[in-house]
């Protein structure tokens, strides 16, 4: 029997093309009375793609228009969101004008493509909208000084979904894109907000950071430490994102937190933590069992266990610490990756009621 072939994923757009559609719209309603609907836009790596307005309006000198934004199937938190953009004219020599609305974040803290002080707009999508107006502006002789302020239906509410408030991101959500479009399911959006809570944190002058692998894992390091909410880096399962990058723009402490399981596949080497990307190996744990001086029955008992939990069971039923040596293997593998960067590593094993099980403390 022939396995059915998979579906492919369906693409959808970012939330700055959406914002750029929108814009292009409105402008165009300013310079000739007349809101295009469907509405063309040009996608930075070539190609185009249009969108249909959901809401249009005019009046007082201002134009807005609205789009519904459409991720595809991926799980973006702004997926079906309505992202608007209000447009008015500025007086000559003005430039475009960028202005956060509802829902929209402001930035706050250094280290982000875009200043302090700043609406979260990213440079992509704010290059995207100037080109998409002055287009419009070279065809209808109107000027190209405008007033764009951005808004996102319930932002500021998505906005906790995301990381945000870590950045220093006030008030809603980014509008953000490269290319215009979203793929689905891709890790690229997940280690790039690692990245940049990594240049907050340097910007910002953290010197500790924190990579914990899910919430429970990240509050057990929380009742350690009062570090500021910027230190706390989503890793999630991408220890490879936050490490080769922490390599190249180190800081001085770096605590790593994480789940028995999770950490038994980084010890062996594993780099992205996922379970369809990397398994345990219950040979590894045993033999570190045996290393630790187990009975080999225990040892045995192991070996043929069925999960990585099971065994942490069996150990703990055993009066046996696996988790300390384990914390030491996983601090090693983590040095290995960071190579000769000057940061001195803390490895904290969690269980899933956040007890700290076992670690491997700072050198110095």
């Amino acid at each position: 029997m022939t396995a059915p072939k998979a579906t492919e994923l369906r693409r959808g757009w970012t939330t700055g093309a959406c914002a750029t559609g929108a814009a292009k719209a409105a402008f165009q309603a300013l310079a000739t009375g007349a809101f295009p609907d469907p509405v063309d836009i040009t996608l930075p790596r070539g190609g185009s793609t249009s969108f249909c307005l959901a809401q249009q309006a005019m009046g007082d000198g201002r134009a807005t228009a609205a789009i519904i934004k459409d991720a595809g199937d991926d799980p973006d938190v702004t997926h079906g969101a309505l992202v608007s953009v209000s447009v008015r004219l500025l007086e000559a020599g003005s430039g475009i004008v960028f202005r956060a609305g509802s829902g929209v974040g402001t930035v706050t803290r250094p280290g982000l493509p875009i200043p302090p002080g700043e609406p979260a707009i990213n440079p992509v999508p704010r290059q995207m909208i100037t080109q998409a107006i002055s287009d419009v502006a070279a065809v209808t002789n109107c000027p190209a000084d405008t007033e764009v302020t951005i808004s996102i239906e319930n932002g500021e509410e998505l906005a906790k979904k995301t990381l945000n408030g870590r950045l220093g991101i006030v008030g809603g959500l980014s509008v953000l894109g490269t290319t215009g479009i979203v793929r689905p399911f891709s890790c690229a959006a997940w280690i790039a907000s690692i990245h940049r809570g990594i240049d907050v944190a340097r910007a910002t002058g953290l010197t500790h950071v924190v990579g914990a692998t899910g919430s429970t894992s990240e509050d057990a390091v929380r009742r350690r430490y009062d570090l500021e909410d910027a230190a706390f880096l989503d890793m999630g399962d991408f220890a490879g994102g936050l490490l080769k990058y922490l390599r190249e723009h180190p800081v001085e402490k770096l605590t790593m937190s994480g789940g028995f399981a999770k950490f038994t596949k980084l010890a062996q080497g594993a780099m992205d933590l996922h379970s369809a990307r990397s398994q345990v190996d219950l040979g590894y744990l045993a033999e570190l069992l045996q290393e630790s001086s187990a009975p080999m029955e225990l040892v045995e008992q192991c070996r043929h266990a069925n999960t990585a939990k099971e065994v942490l069971d069996i150990a703990t039923k055993s009066g046996v610490d696996i988790s300390s040596p384990l914390a030491r293997k996983t601090k090693d593998a983590i040095r290995t990756i960071l190579r000769d960067a000057p940061i001195d590593v803390e490895v904290l094993i969690v269980d899933r009621v956040g007890t700290i099980t076992g670690e491997a403390a700072f050198d110095a």
